[in-house]
Protein backbone atom coordinates (compact mmCIF):
# COMPACT_ATOMS: atom_id res chain seq x y z
CA UNK A 1 0.00 0.00 0.00
CA UNK A 2 2.08 3.37 -0.95
CA UNK A 3 1.47 6.76 0.48
CA UNK A 4 -0.53 9.18 -1.97
CA UNK A 5 2.11 11.59 -3.02
CA UNK A 6 5.78 9.30 -2.38
CA UNK A 7 4.52 7.23 -3.11
CA UNK A 8 -1.73 9.03 20.62
CA UNK A 9 -0.11 9.46 22.30
CA UNK A 10 -1.06 10.71 25.99
CA UNK A 11 -0.87 9.22 29.38
CA UNK A 12 -3.66 7.77 32.18
CA UNK A 13 -3.51 7.03 35.43
CA UNK A 14 -2.81 2.84 35.57
CA UNK A 15 -5.47 0.89 37.14
CA UNK A 16 -4.42 -2.05 39.57
CA UNK A 17 -1.30 -3.89 38.72
CA UNK A 18 -1.61 -7.84 37.65
CA UNK A 19 1.25 -9.51 37.82
CA UNK A 20 2.23 -12.41 34.68
CA UNK A 21 1.19 -15.73 35.11
CA UNK A 22 4.42 -18.18 36.08
CA UNK A 23 6.26 -18.73 32.67
CA UNK A 24 9.70 -19.82 31.37
CA UNK A 25 11.85 -17.60 32.51
CA UNK A 26 13.05 -14.70 30.36
CA UNK A 27 15.23 -13.72 27.84
CA UNK A 28 17.22 -11.88 30.52
CA UNK A 29 18.27 -14.49 32.73
CA UNK A 30 20.58 -15.59 29.80
CA UNK A 31 23.79 -13.92 30.73
CA UNK A 32 25.85 -15.62 28.09
CA UNK A 33 24.35 -14.35 25.63
CA UNK A 34 24.70 -10.21 25.84
CA UNK A 35 22.99 -7.90 23.46
CA UNK A 36 25.51 -6.90 20.63
CA UNK A 37 26.41 -3.28 20.30
CA UNK A 38 25.48 -2.89 16.63
CA UNK A 39 23.70 -5.18 13.74
CA UNK A 40 23.83 -4.58 10.19
CA UNK A 41 20.94 -5.54 7.41
CA UNK A 42 20.91 -5.11 3.92
CA UNK A 43 19.20 -1.43 4.26
CA UNK A 44 19.75 -0.52 7.93
CA UNK A 45 22.23 -0.26 10.61
CA UNK A 46 21.40 -1.29 13.86
CA UNK A 47 22.74 0.54 17.10
CA UNK A 48 22.23 -1.00 20.64
CA UNK A 49 20.29 1.64 22.56
CA UNK A 50 18.17 1.84 26.32
CA UNK A 51 15.11 2.31 27.35
CA UNK A 52 15.73 5.98 28.95
CA UNK A 53 16.71 7.30 25.22
CA UNK A 54 13.03 6.47 23.51
CA UNK A 55 10.89 10.00 23.64
CA UNK A 56 7.75 9.49 25.56
CA UNK A 57 9.12 5.51 27.02
CA UNK A 58 7.04 6.29 30.03
CA UNK A 59 4.12 8.00 29.19
CA UNK A 60 3.22 5.18 26.68
CA UNK A 61 -0.06 3.32 26.62
CA UNK A 62 1.72 -0.09 26.57
CA UNK A 63 -1.08 -1.70 27.03
CA UNK A 64 -2.82 -1.32 23.98
CA UNK A 65 -0.23 -2.78 21.73
CA UNK A 66 -1.12 -6.44 23.74
CA UNK A 67 -3.73 -7.65 21.45
CA UNK A 68 -2.10 -6.21 18.15
CA UNK A 69 0.84 -8.15 19.27
CA UNK A 70 -0.63 -11.56 20.34
CA UNK A 71 -2.06 -11.16 16.64
CA UNK A 72 1.01 -10.44 15.29
CA UNK A 73 2.86 -13.56 17.06
CA UNK A 74 0.56 -15.92 14.88
CA UNK A 75 3.42 -15.18 12.25
CA UNK A 76 6.51 -14.12 14.57
CA UNK A 77 9.69 -12.91 13.03
CA UNK A 78 12.38 -15.13 12.83
CA UNK A 79 13.99 -15.02 16.13
CA UNK A 80 10.96 -14.09 17.79
CA UNK A 81 9.58 -17.96 18.53
CA UNK A 82 10.61 -18.47 21.82
CA UNK A 83 8.93 -14.80 23.34
CA UNK A 84 6.22 -15.32 21.43
CA UNK A 85 5.23 -18.28 22.57
CA UNK A 86 5.10 -16.54 25.81
CA UNK A 87 3.34 -13.28 24.51
CA UNK A 88 0.44 -15.66 23.48
CA UNK A 89 0.05 -17.19 27.16
CA UNK A 90 0.42 -13.79 28.79
CA UNK A 91 -3.58 -11.86 29.91
CA UNK A 92 -3.85 -8.40 29.01
CA UNK A 93 -1.73 -5.75 31.78
CA UNK A 94 -2.08 -2.33 32.55
CA UNK A 95 0.89 -0.06 31.13
CA UNK A 96 2.62 -0.20 33.84
CA UNK A 97 3.13 -4.43 33.61
CA UNK A 98 3.11 -4.24 30.18
CA UNK A 99 5.94 -1.54 29.96
CA UNK A 100 7.78 -3.66 32.57
CA UNK A 101 7.34 -7.07 31.13
CA UNK A 102 9.19 -5.95 27.56
CA UNK A 103 11.79 -3.97 29.14
CA UNK A 104 13.00 -7.56 31.22
CA UNK A 105 13.08 -9.35 27.60
CA UNK A 106 13.54 -6.75 24.72
CA UNK A 107 16.16 -4.58 24.00
CA UNK A 108 16.16 -1.16 21.99
CA UNK A 109 18.24 -0.36 18.73
CA UNK A 110 18.65 2.81 17.09
CA UNK A 111 17.60 2.15 13.56
CA UNK A 112 19.74 4.19 11.12
CA UNK A 113 20.91 3.93 7.27
CA UNK A 114 24.39 2.76 6.04
CA UNK A 115 25.90 5.75 6.36
CA UNK A 116 24.58 7.02 10.01
CA UNK A 117 21.14 9.18 9.36
CA UNK A 118 18.71 8.65 11.77
CA UNK A 119 16.12 10.82 10.60
CA UNK A 120 14.00 9.90 7.93
CA UNK A 121 9.85 10.03 6.75
CA UNK A 122 7.05 9.00 7.84
CA UNK A 123 3.76 9.18 5.77
CA UNK A 124 0.50 7.85 6.58
CA UNK A 125 -2.03 5.36 4.92
CA UNK A 126 -5.83 4.51 5.88
CA UNK A 127 -8.66 1.99 4.77
CA UNK A 128 -11.19 3.90 2.49
CA UNK A 129 -14.84 3.56 3.12
CA UNK A 130 -16.70 4.35 -0.37
CA UNK A 131 -20.13 4.07 -1.19
CA UNK A 132 -20.71 1.74 -4.52
CA UNK A 133 -23.26 0.08 -5.91
CA UNK A 134 -23.65 -4.02 -7.82
CA UNK A 135 -24.26 -2.29 -11.18
CA UNK A 136 -23.81 0.68 -13.23
CA UNK A 137 -26.52 3.19 -11.90
CA UNK A 138 -27.26 7.08 -11.24
CA UNK A 139 -24.17 8.38 -9.79
CA UNK A 140 -22.34 5.01 -9.70
CA UNK A 141 -20.42 4.48 -13.03
CA UNK A 142 -16.90 4.30 -12.52
CA UNK A 143 -16.06 0.44 -12.36
CA UNK A 144 -13.20 -1.32 -9.73
CA UNK A 145 -12.51 -4.76 -11.44
CA UNK A 146 -11.28 -8.39 -10.70
CA UNK A 147 -7.61 -9.37 -12.31
CA UNK A 148 -8.39 -9.86 -16.21
CA UNK A 149 -8.71 -13.61 -17.26
CA UNK A 150 -5.46 -13.01 -19.13
CA UNK A 151 -3.89 -10.20 -17.13
CA UNK A 152 -0.66 -13.29 -16.32
CA UNK A 153 -0.64 -13.28 -20.20
CA UNK A 154 0.83 -9.94 -21.30
CA UNK A 155 3.27 -7.77 -20.06
CA UNK A 156 2.75 -5.20 -19.46
CA UNK A 157 -0.78 -5.39 -19.20
CA UNK A 158 -2.70 -2.47 -20.83
CA UNK A 159 -2.48 0.86 -19.56
CA UNK A 160 -5.18 3.22 -17.38
CA UNK A 161 -6.35 5.31 -20.57
CA UNK A 162 -6.32 2.24 -22.70
CA UNK A 163 -8.60 0.35 -20.64
CA UNK A 164 -10.75 3.63 -20.39
CA UNK A 165 -10.58 4.20 -24.06
CA UNK A 166 -9.49 0.93 -26.29
CA UNK A 167 -12.27 -1.90 -27.32
CA UNK A 168 -9.88 -4.75 -27.18
CA UNK A 169 -8.73 -3.63 -24.03
CA UNK A 170 -12.47 -2.81 -22.45
CA UNK A 171 -13.35 -6.08 -23.41
CA UNK A 172 -10.22 -7.78 -21.62
CA UNK A 173 -12.45 -6.73 -18.49
CA UNK A 174 -16.21 -6.46 -19.34
CA UNK A 175 -17.58 -8.49 -17.04
CA UNK A 176 -15.00 -8.39 -14.28
CA UNK A 177 -16.72 -5.69 -12.46
CA UNK A 178 -16.84 -5.69 -9.00
CA UNK A 179 -18.69 -2.90 -8.17
CA UNK A 180 -19.43 0.73 -9.05
CA UNK A 181 -18.20 3.91 -7.21
CA UNK A 182 -19.69 7.64 -8.19
CA UNK A 183 -15.83 9.96 -8.20
CA UNK A 184 -12.90 8.06 -9.84
CA UNK A 185 -10.85 9.46 -7.50
CA UNK A 186 -12.66 7.18 -5.05
CA UNK A 187 -11.67 4.54 -7.77
CA UNK A 188 -8.18 6.10 -7.66
CA UNK A 189 -7.74 5.98 -3.54
CA UNK A 190 -8.39 2.74 -3.33
CA UNK A 191 -6.55 1.70 -5.80
CA UNK A 192 -3.63 3.54 -4.54
CA UNK A 193 -4.02 2.33 -0.42
CA UNK A 194 -4.42 -1.15 -2.28
CA UNK A 195 -7.73 -1.76 -0.18
CA UNK A 196 -10.68 -0.37 0.85
CA UNK A 197 -14.46 -0.83 2.09
CA UNK A 198 -17.39 -0.38 0.37
CA UNK A 199 -20.71 0.21 1.49
CA UNK A 200 -22.97 -0.87 -1.06
CA UNK A 201 -26.49 0.45 -1.47
CA UNK A 202 -28.15 -2.99 -0.72
CA UNK A 203 -26.56 -2.05 2.84
CA UNK A 204 -23.66 -4.50 2.49
CA UNK A 205 -19.95 -3.68 3.64
CA UNK A 206 -17.42 -6.03 2.22
CA UNK A 207 -14.11 -5.59 1.99
CA UNK A 208 -11.36 -4.92 -1.43
CA UNK A 209 -8.29 -6.25 -1.18
CA UNK A 210 -5.37 -5.75 -3.89
CA UNK A 211 -5.08 -9.02 -6.71
CA UNK A 212 -2.84 -7.42 -8.93
CA UNK A 213 -1.86 -4.96 -10.94
CA UNK A 214 -1.05 -4.15 -14.68
CA UNK A 215 3.17 -4.02 -14.42
CA UNK A 216 3.09 -0.27 -15.51
CA UNK A 217 4.75 2.14 -13.09
CA UNK A 218 2.79 4.01 -10.72
CA UNK A 219 3.06 7.62 -11.58
CA UNK A 220 1.80 9.84 -8.84
CA UNK A 221 -1.17 12.01 -9.71
CA UNK A 222 0.33 14.88 -6.47
CA UNK A 223 3.44 14.82 -8.34
CA UNK A 224 1.62 15.47 -11.43
CA UNK A 225 0.00 18.39 -10.44
CA UNK A 226 3.25 19.81 -9.08
CA UNK A 227 5.39 19.66 -12.29
CA UNK A 228 2.04 21.06 -14.03
CA UNK A 229 2.47 24.07 -12.28
CA UNK A 230 -0.99 23.55 -10.81
CA UNK A 231 0.12 23.41 -6.88
CA UNK A 232 3.60 23.78 -5.10
CA UNK A 233 4.83 20.52 -3.57
CA UNK A 234 4.68 21.86 0.20
CA UNK A 235 0.91 22.02 -0.50
CA UNK A 236 0.50 18.55 -2.42
CA UNK A 237 -2.24 16.17 -0.24
CA UNK A 238 -4.97 14.28 -0.83
CA UNK A 239 -7.47 16.90 0.35
CA UNK A 240 -5.86 19.47 -1.94
CA UNK A 241 -5.55 16.71 -4.78
CA UNK A 242 -9.91 16.65 -4.01
CA UNK A 243 -10.05 20.26 -4.16
CA UNK A 244 -8.47 20.86 -7.67
CA UNK A 245 -10.78 17.58 -9.40
CA UNK A 246 -13.33 19.75 -7.90
CA UNK A 247 -12.10 23.27 -9.89
CA UNK A 248 -10.97 21.94 -12.92
CA UNK A 249 -13.67 19.08 -13.82
CA UNK A 250 -12.39 19.16 -17.45
CA UNK A 251 -9.09 17.85 -16.53
CA UNK A 252 -9.64 15.32 -14.26
CA UNK A 253 -9.03 12.74 -16.75
CA UNK A 254 -5.96 14.13 -17.93
CA UNK A 255 -4.87 14.18 -14.22
CA UNK A 256 -5.81 10.28 -13.72
CA UNK A 257 -4.20 9.16 -16.90
CA UNK A 258 -1.38 10.28 -15.96
CA UNK A 259 -0.77 7.35 -13.53
CA UNK A 260 -1.08 4.18 -16.18
CA UNK A 261 -0.89 1.75 -13.24
CA UNK A 262 -4.45 0.33 -12.95
CA UNK A 263 -4.59 -1.78 -9.63
CA UNK A 264 -7.27 -5.03 -9.65
CA UNK A 265 -9.02 -6.37 -6.61
CA UNK A 266 -10.44 -9.19 -5.24
CA UNK A 267 -13.94 -9.55 -2.54
CA UNK A 268 -13.46 -10.39 0.94
CA UNK A 269 -16.14 -11.06 3.45
CA UNK A 270 -15.79 -8.28 6.91
CA UNK A 271 -16.75 -10.82 9.24
CA UNK A 272 -14.98 -8.52 12.18
CA UNK A 273 -15.05 -4.90 11.24
CA UNK A 274 -12.81 -3.75 14.53
CA UNK A 275 -10.42 -5.12 12.36
CA UNK A 276 -8.40 -3.70 9.79
CA UNK A 277 -7.14 -5.34 6.10
CA UNK A 278 -4.34 -7.81 6.03
CA UNK A 279 -1.10 -6.38 5.76
CA UNK A 280 2.01 -8.04 3.78
CA UNK A 281 2.99 -9.85 7.20
CA UNK A 282 -0.53 -11.82 6.91
CA UNK A 283 -2.23 -10.33 9.66
CA UNK A 284 -4.88 -7.83 10.52
CA UNK A 285 -3.62 -4.22 10.65
CA UNK A 286 -4.44 -2.74 13.46
CA UNK A 287 -5.11 1.47 13.71
CA UNK A 288 -2.41 3.05 15.13
CA UNK A 289 -0.31 0.22 16.09
CA UNK A 290 0.72 -1.10 12.42
CA UNK A 291 3.28 0.45 9.99
CA UNK A 292 4.32 -0.36 6.62
CA UNK A 293 8.13 -0.79 6.54
CA UNK A 294 10.85 -2.00 3.92
CA UNK A 295 11.62 -5.68 5.25
CA UNK A 296 15.21 -5.54 3.98
CA UNK A 297 15.21 -2.67 7.16
CA UNK A 298 12.83 -4.04 9.62
CA UNK A 299 11.58 -8.00 9.30
CA UNK A 300 7.86 -8.21 10.11
CA UNK A 301 6.17 -8.74 13.42
CA UNK A 302 9.18 -6.35 14.77
CA UNK A 303 8.10 -4.31 17.62
CA UNK A 304 8.95 -0.78 16.57
CA UNK A 305 9.07 2.48 18.61
CA UNK A 306 8.23 5.28 16.41
CA UNK A 307 8.99 8.87 17.46
CA UNK A 308 7.13 11.59 14.84
CA UNK A 309 4.25 14.39 15.51
CA UNK A 310 0.75 14.04 14.11
CA UNK A 311 0.20 16.31 10.75
CA UNK A 312 -2.75 18.20 11.95
CA UNK A 313 -1.84 18.87 15.51
CA UNK A 314 1.61 18.87 15.26
CA UNK A 315 1.74 17.11 18.52
CA UNK A 316 4.34 13.82 19.55
CA UNK A 317 3.28 10.88 17.83
CA UNK A 318 5.87 8.10 20.03
CA UNK A 319 4.32 4.91 20.58
CA UNK A 320 5.12 0.93 20.10
CA UNK A 321 3.87 -0.51 16.72
CA UNK A 322 4.23 -2.99 14.84
CA UNK A 323 6.16 -3.47 11.30
CA UNK A 324 3.39 -5.83 9.71
CA UNK A 325 3.51 -4.08 5.98
CA UNK A 326 5.14 -2.53 2.84
CA UNK A 327 4.41 -0.56 -0.23
CA UNK A 328 6.20 0.48 -3.21
CA UNK A 329 7.09 3.96 -2.36
CA UNK A 330 8.53 2.40 1.16
CA UNK A 331 11.86 2.16 0.55
CA UNK A 332 14.87 2.64 3.51
CA UNK A 333 16.04 2.34 6.85
CA UNK A 334 14.47 4.69 8.81
CA UNK A 335 10.91 4.97 6.26
CA UNK A 336 7.40 4.24 7.62
CA UNK A 337 3.68 4.39 6.62
CA UNK A 338 1.31 4.37 9.15
CA UNK A 339 -1.86 2.91 9.20
CA UNK A 340 -4.50 5.57 10.66
CA UNK A 341 -7.57 2.98 10.06
CA UNK A 342 -10.84 3.70 8.28
CA UNK A 343 -12.87 6.41 10.89
CA UNK A 344 -13.42 9.67 11.92
CA UNK A 345 -10.06 11.88 10.88
CA UNK A 346 -8.03 8.88 9.07
CA UNK A 347 -8.30 10.15 5.82
CA UNK A 348 -7.53 13.74 6.92
CA UNK A 349 -4.70 12.90 8.46
CA UNK A 350 -3.20 9.82 6.12
CA UNK A 351 -3.30 12.34 3.33
CA UNK A 352 -1.21 15.36 4.96
CA UNK A 353 1.14 12.95 6.63
CA UNK A 354 4.44 13.92 5.76
CA UNK A 355 6.42 14.22 9.38
CA UNK A 356 10.05 13.87 10.44
CA UNK A 357 10.78 9.99 11.69
CA UNK A 358 13.10 8.28 13.99
CA UNK A 359 13.09 4.52 14.56
CA UNK A 360 14.10 2.28 17.27
CA UNK A 361 13.23 -1.76 16.88
CA UNK A 362 12.61 -3.84 20.22
CA UNK A 363 14.36 -7.04 19.60
CA UNK A 364 14.60 -10.47 21.84
CA UNK A 365 17.50 -10.31 24.41
CA UNK A 366 20.13 -12.50 23.46
CA UNK A 367 18.89 -13.05 19.70
CA UNK A 368 20.52 -12.07 16.29
CA UNK A 369 18.19 -10.48 14.14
Amino acid sequence: MAAIIGTLWGCAADGPTRSPPAQPPPPTAQASAPAAAQWRREKSLWTRATFAELPGWGAERASEIWPALQRSCQRPAPGWERLCAQVTLVPAMNDVATREWLMTRLVPYRISGHDGQVQGLLTGYFEPLIEASRTAQGRFRHPLYRPPADLATRRPYWSRQQLDTLPEAQQAVRGREIAYVADPLDALLLQVQGTGRLRLNSGETVRLAFAGHNDLPYRSVGRWLVDQGEMAAAAASWPAIKDWARTNPKRVQEMLWANPRMVFFREEALPDPQLGPRGAQGIALTPGRSIAVDPASLPYGSLVWLDSTEPLTQTPLQRLVLAQDTGGAIQGAVRADYFWGWDGNAEAQAGRMRQVLRLWVLWPLGVSP
